[in-house]
């Protein structure tokens, strides 16, 4: 019942969510009397933080623990909307793939353990951009064509996750399967944070980068948090423990110092610990953003940068010849 309302409660901030970016980007073709506003898209790269993978030793928190050559792809839409100077709002919709295996982790541990999983994750988020710094005038060419703006953010963003292990040579979804016996929700909470520039090009077209890391409260994007359990139905039992013995063999055979127990096949066993409950995952994505910036008579881009709207022309004083 408890996890029936949580989802139901998990789902309702992601409609509103959803919905505000909808109405936000609605708003667009009615807003040509402005310049505050930018919308376009992002392509990037994602990883993750989280039980499976990792470097040799035990669990670090950062990028530091997280593997590159498991680095997976980002895709996205964003809509900007300019507060004030030093202000802006941005909703963005994303499509985020993450992915890791214990095979490629030096980790005698997590090697012999042998799990792996991929997650195609859907994400809405909702940003406050904080402008550090910015240069109306980039190069100084004295035709305000191009400027610069470097901005903090953090927000609030709602995902849908769907972990899937892979098991001869095919992909199963592993939520409906309660691998630890945890039946956990599919819909949860993270909180972003990062920092980013970008040059708006010929007053219209805005180019940027833009680096987040996402803390959650989930600790299960890949399916695994807690403990091994007894399982009865055969591909559930396979799919929660692939723990493979030539792997451990051959890790005591190239590590004859390791204490004799660990790993061994009894590590893996119905009651010994699969993951870390004590610490939930987290993800980040790296993006290159382009945008389409609206030209128009903002009462504020007027009065604070006027040269936007390619009017800065000197108005002439009228005055009558003298003969």
């Amino acid at each position: 019942m408890c996890l029936s309302l949580y989802n139901f409660y998990i789902f309702a901030i992601m409609q509103k969510l959803l919905l505000s970016i909808i109405t936000i980007f609605s708003l667009t073709f009615s807003a040509y009397s402005q310049y505050r506003i930018d919308y376009g898209f992002s392509v990037g790269a994602s990883n993750y933080l989280g039980e499976i993978g990792g470097g040799i030793g035990e669990r670090r928190s950062g990028p530091a623990d997280m593997k590159l050559n498991y680095t997976r792809w980002d895709l996205g839409g964003f809509y900007r909307y300019r507060i004030s100077n030093m202000f802006g709002v941005k909703g963005t919709l994303n499509y985020i793939r993450l992915s890791g295996d214990d095979a490629q982790t030096l980790n005698p541990a997590r090697r012999g353990r042998n799990l792996n999983f991929k997650n195609d994750m859907i994400e809405a988020a909702a940003h406050l951009e904080l402008y550090l710094y910015k240069v109306n005038d980039v190069g100084g060419t004295g035709r305000y064509s191009s400027d610069f703006n470097l901005y903090a953010f953090g927000g609030v963003a709602a995902f849908y996750s769907n972990p899937q292990g892979e098991l001869d040579g095919q992909w199963y979804a592993l939520q409906p399967l309660q691998t630890e016996g945890v039946n956990y929700s599919k819909f949860n909470i993270a909180i972003p944070a990062g920092i980013g520039f970008y040059y708006t090009i010929q007053r219209k077209y805005r180019l940027g980068l833009e680096a987040s890391w996402r803390t959650t409260f989930t600790d299960y994007i890949d399916d695994v948090s807690d403990k091994y359990i007894e399982h009865t139905d055969p591909l559930t039992a396979q799919l929660a423990n692939k723990t493979n013995q030539e792997v451990i063999t051959q890790i005591h055979l190239d590590n004859p110092d390791l204490n004799n127990g660990s790993p061994q096949v009894t590590t893996y066993q119905p009651g010994k610990k699969r993951g870390d409950p004590e610490h939930n995952d987290s993800y980040a994505t790296v993006t290159v953003n382009f945008s389409w910036a609206i030209r128009g008579r903002s009462n504020f881009y007027k009065s604070k940068n006027s040269w936007v709207l390619g009017k800065n022309k000197r108005k002439r004083r009228k005055s009558r010849a003298k003969f």
